[in-house]
C-alpha cells in the first residue's frame, strides 16, 4: 500500500514571486508592484521587479524541473500580465509568455496546473474597489474566460484562488501584505463573500469556455488541528477545533470552514453566521448557488498545525509544544502529523479528492565551499511529512503533492530573506543550483514514495 500509481508529484510557484519581467512588456501594475515601492513595507526594500527572472529564463527552469523528475508544475498566471487593466484590452505578449511556458512543460513531459489568482490583483481593479466591489465576480469571470480560451486546449487542471485566508487577512485585515490596509471587519466579510462569488463565477466560465473537459479546484490554506493522541475523544476534539471559528475576531480569516463550507457544502458555517452576524453583508440564495458551483478536486496548502485533546470540561484544549520543539528557519513549528490529519479531516467533511497544493519549509540555505547546497533539514522535514501523507493516501483519495517551492523566490513582505526552494537561486547572478533536497525529491518521485 502507498501512493496510487498515478499519484502526481509536483512543485509550485507563483507569478510575482518568480517571474520578474515587470517593465516595458505590456503588463499592467498590480497591488504588489505598487506596494513594494512603499518605504519600510518589504524587508530590505526588496521588490519582485526581477525576482528569479523566470520571464526570461523559464526554459532553463523547465529543464531543471525535468532533471528533478517532476510530473507536474503548479504555477499562477499574473492577471495583470494578460489583462493590464484587469478587463478589456488583452496583452498578447503576456499570453505568448504563458503559451511558451505551457508548451515547454508539455514538451518535457510535465503536466501544467494553472492557478488563476495568487494575490496579484490588477491595480486598475483595486482602484475600483477591488474585492469590495461586487462587480469583481464578473471581472474575474472575464479573466477566467480568457484563460480558458487561450490555455485550455493544452491545460486541463485549473485552481481558481490561492489562500484567500491570506490575501484578505494579511492584505486587508492585519495589513502586513499588499495593499497594506487595516479595514473594518465589515469590509473584510464583504470582500470574503465577493472572493467566493468570484471563485464560483470562474468555475462556471472555465466549464463553459474550455476546449476540453477540465479538472477544476480551489486552493485555500489554514493551520491544521491534529489530535494529541489517537483516543477517539481527542480525535473528535481536534475535528471540532479544526472547523471552528478562531478565538480572535481580529484574525478571523485564519480558518477553514468559513472559506470552504460555502464552496463544498453550499452554506456558511452556522457558528460563524451567529458570531459574525453584525459584520455580514447580504447573502442571497443566488450568491450561494454561485459560490457552490461544483468543483472536481480540493487543494489545501498545509505547513504546520497544533495538537488538541478533549478537556475535562468536554471542550477541546490545546496541548502546548514542549521547550526546544523543532522549528524551521522562519520559526514555523515542524508538525508532520498535520499532513495525515489535515487531508483526513478535509476528506471526511468535503468528500472531494485532495491535492496538497503547497507544503515545504524555509531553511538557512547557503552555497557551501564545495559549490553545492546541502539542506539536510529540508530532506528530514519532507521525509517526515510525506510519510504522514502516505499514511493518509492509504485511507483517503489523495491525488497529488506540490512541494513549495520549486525555487528560492520573493517571499512577499519578507523579500529574499527566506529560502523555501529545492533549487537555490543566486539573486545577484540568477544562477540556479539544485539543492540536495531536489535530488532526494527526485528519488521519491522515481520510486513513487515507496522508500519513505
Amino acid at each position: 500500500m502507498g501512493f496510487a500509481e498515478n499519484f502526481v508529484w509536483g512543485a509550485a510557484t507563483s507569478s510575482y514571486q518568480i517571474e520578474g519581467g515587470v517593465n516595458g512588456i505590456g503588463k499592467g501594475p498590480h497591488i504588489w508592484d505598487v506596494y513594494t515601492k512603499e518605504p519600510d513595507k518589504v524587508y530590505g526594500g526588496h521588490t519582485g521587479d526581477i525576482a528569479c527572472d523566470h520571464y526570461h529564463r523559464f526554459r532553463e527552469d523547465v529543464r531543471l524541473m525535468k532533471e528533478i523528475g517532476l510530473n507536474a508544475y503548479r504555477f499562477s498566471v499574473d492577471w495583470s500580465r494578460i489583462l493590464p487593466e484587469g478587463t478589456g484590452k488583452v496583452n498578447e505578449e503576456g499570453i505568448q509568455f504563458y503559451n511558451n511556458l505551457i508548451d515547454a512543460l508539455l514538451e518535457n513531459g510535465i503536466e501544467p496546473y494553472i492557478t488563476l489568482y495568487h494575490w496579484e490583483l490588477p491595480y486598475e481593479l483595486y482602484k475600483k474597489g477591488g474585492w469590495l466591489n461586487r462587480d469583481i465576480a464578473g471581472w474575474f469571470g472575464e479573466y477566467a474566460r480568457l484563460a480558458a480560451e487561450r490555455f485550455s486546449d493544452r491545460v486541463t487542471h485549473f485552481f481558481t484562488l490561492n489562500e484567500p485566508q491570506c490575501f484578505i487577512g494579511l492584505g486587508f485585515l492585519t495589513g502586513v501584505q499588499a495593499p497594506g490596509l487595516k479595514c473594518p471587519l465589515r469590509d473584510t466579510f464583504e470582500m470574503a463573500h465577493n472572493v467566493l462569488r468570484a471563485h464560483g463565477r470562474a468555475v462556471q466560465v472555465l466549464r463553459a469556455c474550455a476546449k476540453q473537459p477540465l479538472t477544476i479546484g480551489y486552493a485555500p490554506t489554514g493551520g491544521i488541528i491534529y489530535p494529541a493522541s489517537e483516543r477517539p475523544e481527542d480525535i473528535e476534539a481536534a475535528r471540532q477545533k479544526y472547523f471552528s471559528m478562531p478565538e480572535d475576531d481580529s484574525n478571523w480569516t485564519w480558518n477553514v470552514a468559513w472559506w470552504s463550507d460555502p464552496v463544498l457544502l453550499g452554506h456558511y458555517p452556522e457558528e460563524g453566521l451567529i458570531r459574525y452576524a453584525k459584520y455580514l453583508p447580504k447573502i442571497t440564495d443566488e450568491d450561494m448557488r454561485l459560490i457552490s458551483e461544483p468543483i472536481d478536486v480540493y487543494g489545501q496548502n498545509i505547513y504546520n498545525g497544533r495538537a488538541f485533546r478533549m478537556g475535562a470540561d468536554g471542550k477541546p484544549e490545546e496541548l502546548l509544544r514542549g521547550p526546544g520543539h523543532a522549528k524551521t528557519a522562519v520559526n514555523w513549528p515542524v508538525t508532520p502529523e498535520c499532513l495525515y490529519w489535515g487531508p483526513k479531516f478535509l476528506y471526511e467533511r468535503y468528500r472531494k479528492p485532495i491535492y496538497i497544493t503547497e507544503n515545504g519549509m524555509a531553511c538557512h540555505d547557503t552555497l557551501s565551499l564545495d559549490g553545492k547546497v546541502h539542506d539536510p533539514n529540508r530532506i528530514d522535514f519532507l521525509a517526515r511529512y510525506l510519510r504522514e501523507l502516505k499514511r493518509a493516501a492509504e485511507e483517503i483519495d489523495v491525488r497529488g503533492y506540490f512541494q513549495w517551492s520549486l525555487m528560492d523566490n520573493f517571499e512577499w513582505e519578507k523579500g529574499y530573506a527566506e529560502r523555501f526552494g529545492i533549487v537555490y537561486v543566486d539573486f545577484a547572478t540568477q544562477e540556479r543550483i539544485l539543492k540536495d533536497s531536489a535530488y532526494w525529491y527526485g528519488n521519491v518521485i522515481r520510486t513513487n514514495g515507496s522508500e519513505l
